[in-house]
């Protein structure tokens, strides 16, 4: 008997995998689970009629998404080191399709909300899985194209969402908005089942209650309280103010035991990486840049420029399908140049841009708003997927689950910290503007108001790009650091003579 021993490779598995199917799936759940974010934001009119409900509390459809995202969204990093890349995807779009048909039978509001919650949770769980899978399975060479096929989704879905609603909405009730989304869910959890492969590595880590609990109300307070803040509240709320205390104490407990634990449930030593953390802050400038234009730019439409909310959506659109198209096209140079040939141009332009926009007026041309709108968005195309590219390939494989949980729990924190900010400064202009004129009660007068409320959020924002830019110039092509192999695992291989 003759008994030998032999080192398995690491990463065989990962080498010889197909990564087309599993891109295409991943695709398919990304761009279902992106567009609905949006797609209900045209019918809030219409619900609040049908259900009897004011503006504060249909909001919580839009706050609530945002919420549980927020919170479920640091634990994926935890998850994915429990369950395997096809249970997280497939459990993910389950309960999507779950929310997705709650949603669609609704008789109430309360039912409505909870069917948007378990969506929540399905979107939650599905955007650091298909960042994570994408970065695994694609080598650093490869991985802008891949992530700029991911990012034309990202973008693509919530910029076809008002107008592919408006369409609906002329023809159908709201109730369509879901109806319409089911056979997409199906098909994407069939094909996921059909072609997904696990590419995770389990190390089943100790599951620490109380980092959960820190980290729900750390990022869940900050969420809230800045997403209460930009719906009207004011900073001087009780409840916006005491969210926002409660939830960055608890973030600061949180990072301090996440440092302490042996097993830490999101590693916070991510942020020791110099370009994951410069990546990461210019993902936070950007995103608060993005969201500051997301919402005045459609108000700007229907308050100054008189158009109907449907015609909004179709002025926007442009802007969004270019920037979707513009994502594979900036993954490819990326990998082609690095990450300084699109990310100081783009910002550049994202600067320029925000510059032309302080002065949008009530005659400016439609034309003109169109072609500034599809300006930004080429820049924060230039700057988004790269800059996030290059953040996560300085990192070990290892670190993987932490690095894309925290990427994505960021953009949900700056967009609530943008909207609250830029919201703040809109409303405020506007207030001061009223303040000094004969009539505040005149059409015309509050769309001049308006414009000047959106003068002062852009002068802003266009500082907060030109952080940005400084963010920018330091980035350059990163690589990960070379780990030590992993234990290795035996074969034993028993031949038996005679």
């Amino acid at each position: 008997m003759n008994i030998s021993t032999q080192a398995a490779p690491q990463g065989a598995g990962i080498e010889g995998i197909k990564r087309l199917p599993i891109t295409i799936a991943l695709v398919i759940g990304a761009f279902v689970s992106i567009l609905n974010e949006t797609l209900l934001n045209v019918a809030y009119t219409d619900l609040m009629h049908e259900l009897q409900v004011g503006p504060s509390t249909i909001q919580w459809l839009s706050t609530s998404y945002m919420l549980v995202i927020g919170i479920l969204v640091p634990i994926t990093a935890l998850l994915m080191q429990w369950f395997t890349t096809r249970q997280m995807f497939l459990s993910a779009m389950l309960l999507f399709l779950v929310g997705t048909i709650v949603c669609g039978i609704a008789p109430s509001f309360s039912v409505l909300l909870l069917g948007r919650v378990i969506q929540a949770i399905g979107t939650g769980l599905l955007l650091p899985v298909m960042m994570n899978t994408i970065i695994t399975i694609y080598p650093p060479e490869k991985r802008g194209t891949a992530m700029g096929t991911i990012g034309l989704v990202i973008m693509f879905g919530p910029a076809i969402g008002p107008t592919l609603s408006g369409l609906i909405l002329d023809s159908f009730n709201w109730r369509w908005l879901f109806y319409m989304v089911v056979p997409l869910v199906v098909f994407s959890i069939l094909f996921g089942a059909a072609y997904l492969r696990n590419v995770s590595e389990l190390t089943r880590p100790k599951v620490d209650i109380f980092s959960i609990l820190l980290s729900t109300a750390g990022f869940g307070g900050i969420v809230y309280g800045f997403s209460r803040a930009g719906e009207g509240e004011g900073w001087s709320s009780p409840i916006v103010y005491t969210c926002l205390i409660v939830g960055f104490v608890s973030l600061i407990l949180f990072v301090w035991r996440q440092l302490k634990v042996k097993e830490p449930t999101l590693d916070v030593r991510v942020f020791k990486y110099p370009m994951f953390a410069l990546s990461a802050a210019l993902l936070m400038v950007m995103m608060m840049t993005l969201f500051s234009t997301l919402i005045i730019l459609p108000m700007y439409l229907q308050g100054a420029l008189m158009m109907a909310p449907f015609i909004a959506g179709l002025v926007l659109l442009p802007g969004g399908v270019v920037n979707g198209l513009m994502s594979p096209v900036a993954g490819r140079l990326f990998d082609k140049f690095g990450p300084r040939a699109l990310i100081t141009p783009g910002l550049l332009i994202v600067v320029a841009t925000l510059w032309f926009m302080r002065g949008l007026e009530t005659t400016t041309p439609t034309g003109t708003v169109i072609g500034l709108h599809i300006a930004l968005l080429v820049g924060i195309s230039l700057v988004m997927m790269p800059g996030q590219t290059t953040g996560l390939n300085q990192l070990p494989r290892r670190l993987y689950p932490h690095g894309t949980a925290i990427m994505n729990t960021l953009q949900q924190v700056s967009g609530a910290i943008g909207t609250a900010l830029f919201m703040g400064i809109f409303s405020n202009g506007q207030i001061r503007y009223l303040a000094g004129v004969a009539d505040p009660e005149s059409v015309t007068e509050k769309a001049n108001a308006l414009v000047s409320g959106l003068h002062s959020a852009f002068n802003i924002s266009m500082y907060v790009g030109i952080v940005a830019l400084v963010i920018g110039f330091f980035l350059r092509r990163t690589q990960a650091p070379v780990e030590p192999p992993l234990k290795p695992e035996f074969k034993v291989e028993v031949k038996t003579e005679g």
